[in-house]
């Protein structure tokens, strides 16, 4: 956001990752990653950067985009206008230990046994393990014609939020929590409820749940042509992010 405060860090760089968002901040975040976005835009270009990498949003048509992914994309656009070629990776659910999304999920799946849950425990989603997104960000900046190309990342599991829950948990506890979905909790109850159970809070995870709404589904996986990598399963990738948990 203070533009001075980076820009000598970009001095005889070629190519930068942007993996900035200012949701964590609480309300107001749209205008503060429009103007981050901005100010590096502007620096980097001014640098004379070839390359620029973002770490995007999965979601669907404009139209049907929640508050929080449609800043992603509008920080797209904002990045696009530099001087140097911009790729964008979008990912869904990130599943690693500093990732909010999968903090609420695991800390959901391992506090309540037993979870009356909004209708979005129904909606599709296609997690991806950190090791993935790190391969993937490493590799394009590698393949020169991904430059000024967008890709969707995701892992070999299309799951419900349902069968996240369901599998997170036994992971962590060795039992499988007991979900009965119901119709009355909008998105912003559902915030409130998060909130309660697990250390995110609601400003955090309530457009976080607003994009649970709608199916975050891989929809063309060219980059697996483009980046041959070996992708990490679900299981496995929770499983990775508990351990690390634990050598803390």
């Amino acid at each position: 956001l203070d533009r001075e405060s980076f820009e000598d860090a970009l001095t005889d760089v070629e190519a930068g990752y942007y993996l900035i968002h200012s949701m964590g901040s609480g309300t107001g975040f749209e205008e503060r990653d429009r103007t981050a976005a901005k100010n590096f835009a502007e620096a980097a270009s001014a640098a004379g950067l070839d390359r620029v990498i973002y770490l995007s949003g999965l979601g669907v048509g404009a139209d049907d985009l929640s508050p929080h992914l449609r800043s992603r994309r509008e920080v797209e656009q904002v990045l696009s206008r530099g001087t140097y070629e911009l790729t964008v990776l979008r990912a869904a659910i990130i599943v690693g230990k500093q990732s909010t999304s999968f903090r609420m999920v695991r800390q959901l799946s391992s506090r309540l046994p037993v979870m009356v849950t909004p209708r979005w425990v129904s909606t599709r989603v296609q997690p991806i393990a950190i090791r993935d997104v790190i391969a993937y960000l490493v590799g394009v900046l590698a393949v020169s014609d991904t430059a000024g190309t967008t890709y969707e990342i995701g892992g070999p599991e299309v799951l419900t939020y349902r069968e996240m829950l369901v599998e997170t948990g036994r992971l962590v506890t060795g039992r499988r929590p007991i979900i009965l979905p119901v119709p009355v909790l909008t998105p912003r109850l559902s915030a409130h409820w998060v909130a309660l159970v697990t250390d995110v809070p609601a400003s955090v995870s309530s457009p976080l749940i607003e994009g649970m709404t709608t199916d975050v589904v891989v929809t063309d996986d060219s980059i697996r042509e483009v980046v041959p990598i070996e992708r990490t399963p679900f299981q496995t990738a929770v499983k990775r992010a508990l351990a690390e948990d634990d050598d803390d």
